[in-house]
């Protein structure tokens, strides 16, 4: 199908004035709209108005210019369907071979702080998304291109067609799927602002429409996502699996993240980089975590970044061996020297100096991601159920001194308040039932995912590498039964941090009180499955 016709109307002019030269070089007719035909006619192009094209000048505003039967029918009517043909020629319609239209940015419109609604809705496009969609339905005899990044590609495609100007069916089918997910995700960017809208009524039964803040869970959820890597495999070998990420967000959090050495990134190296990264975030000092299967193996905070990671490591060496590891700090050389004498997995970090790069370069497959440490973090939890996903809220709370409740005889002492404070931000990560001891700045033993909360409680003394006495004790969820308050006051704990609310507190109080431990309630749960 031989281009000889291109319509062009866009907001976006990146590489908009090269394109259309090259276009215009081959002999393609330019039409347009607008501020797109100055500025080509500005550059000494020759154009021709719509308005020339449709006998109708702009109108509305704007709002009408392109909706007309000698674009449209010029874009839709089918090239080799001789009823057609005829149509358009008794009509008097020229065939638009090309496409090229991006819309108005109306997510940025939307994202303005005090948009009003008048300024929102204006920003809705009309005529773009309908010769997009014109376009992309008929790809079989029209180019439609939605992306600028795109313009050099399609440009030199066509002039090595040489005097054919084509391009290849299977290069418009590809632009019409990039089209229709465009419109797509424009219509899902609308129907989530209009979420903000509220008709109110006035004393003198005036209705308007006014702004408020979008809900967090609104009635209707749109995620336009588009692949970026193909996994090797799932977390088995016989499952396949992708990674998926937001149009217009590249280097948005994890997904985001620029991978410096090693070999490709799994799914599980994905998910436990993730967990690690988010764990890590949690301390304001130097911080170290270290995931594997998505439970914390250690964590650490301390001025000095190195000595979080030996503190980190000493909780559980074993488990370390082929983990993950997360830094919210620049890694440096000392510290990267230690982490050179661990086989693990992948390490994220917001960077690496010279120093450390060059001393984890010998470990050829260890997979090194630089994270933007700005990186705006998720703000939903999405777990896909057979017909339907649920939705949560990230759990991100801090706990307030207010809301630090000591029920047993004896308060915990500073250094024990730092231990339990520190314990309560990593028992946020550990899967439930998730009993963590720490002392102050650094796991020491943690127990997750059992069935009752007593056996979690076990399984971290069983854990334990060094001596518990003096230690302190984080749990995600209430103790039912004193079982657990007694197997940590064996262990040598002195202090324990949790929500409270079991019919049985008083039991769990008591225990604490015989082994003459301090214990605290948040009313806050931490559940995570």
């Amino acid at each position: 199908m031989p281009i000889q016709r291109a319509l062009i109307s866009v907001f976006d002019k990146t590489g908009l004035l090269e394109f259309a030269t090259r276009l215009s070089a081959l002999g393609i007719e330019i039409v347009s709209t607008g501020g797109t035909a100055r500025l080509l006619c500005d550059a000494g192009l020759a154009v021709r108005d719509v308005a020339e094209v449709t006998g109708w000048p702009e109108m509305l505003g704007g709002r009408v210019k392109t909706l007309h039967p000698k674009v449209h029918g010029g874009i839709l009517h089918r090239r080799a369907l001789a009823g057609d043909l005829q149509q358009v020629a008794e009509h008097g319609i020229a065939a638009i071979d090309m496409v090229v239209v991006n819309l108005y940015p109306f997510s940025a419109t939307a994202r303005k702080p005090g948009v009003t609604p008048e300024e929102l809705i204006e920003n809705i496009d009309i005529g773009g998304p309908a010769m997009v969609r014109s376009a992309a339905k008929n790809f079989e005899s029209v180019a439609v291109i939605t992306d600028p990044s795109d313009y050099p590609a399609i440009a030199g495609e066509i002039e090595r067609s040489g005097n054919d100007r084509e391009l290849s069916a299977s290069t418009r089918l590809d632009l019409a799927r990039k089209a229709f997910a465009r419109t797509a995700q424009y219509d899902g960017e609308i129907a989530t602002s209009l979420e903000r809208l509220a008709v109110s009524e006035s004393e003198d039964d005036r209705k308007t429409v006014r702004m408020f803040d979008a809900p967090l869970l609104p009635l209707r959820l749109h995620f336009p996502l588009e692949r970026r890597q193909q996994m090797r495999y799932g977390e088995n070998p016989h499952q396949q699996a992708a990674l998926y990420v937001f149009p217009g967000k590249p280097d948005d959090g994890l997904a985001g993240a620029k991978q410096l050495q090693g070999k490709e990134l799994s799914y599980n190296n994905l998910v436990d980089l993730d967990a690690a990264w988010e764990l890590v975030q949690e301390f304001h000092e130097p911080g170290v975590a270290i995931i594997k299967h998505n439970n914390p193996a250690g964590a650490a905070e301390d001025a000095s970044l190195v000595t979080a990671y030996k503190n980190a490591l000493a909780c559980d060496p074993v488990s370390a061996f082929g983990g993950v590891l997360a830094f919210n700090r620049p890694l440096n050389a000392a510290t990267a020297e230690e982490v050179a004498k661990l086989f693990a997995e992948c390490i994220v970090a917001p960077s690496y100096d010279a120093g450390a790069l060059e001393k984890l370069s010998a470990k050829k497959n260890l997979r090194l991601l630089q994270i933007a440490a700005d990186s705006r973090p998720a703000d939903l939890v999405l777990k896909q159920i057979s017909g339907g996903v649920l939705v949560q809220q990230v759990d991100r709370h801090e706990l307030s001194r207010n809301e630090r409740k000591v029920v047993t005889e004896r308060a915990p002492s500073e250094s024990e308040w730092h231990g339990l404070l520190f314990g309560w931000k990593v028992c946020k990560h550990v899967k439930s039932n998730a009993i963590v001891f720490t002392r102050a700045g650094q796991t020491l033993a943690v127990g997750a995912g059992q069935m009752s909360r007593v056996d979690s409680v076990k399984l971290a003394v069983m854990k334990a590498q060094s001596s518990l006495q003096g230690s302190v004790v984080a749990s995600d969820a209430f103790f039912p039964f004193p079982d657990g308050i007694e197997e940590a006051g064996k262990a040598g704990a002195t202090a324990v941090i949790q929500p409270g609310g079991s019919m049985r507190d008083s039991d769990a109080i008591a225990a604490a009180n015989q082994f003459k431990m301090a214990m605290v309630f948040t009313g806050i749960r931490h559940f995570r499955h």
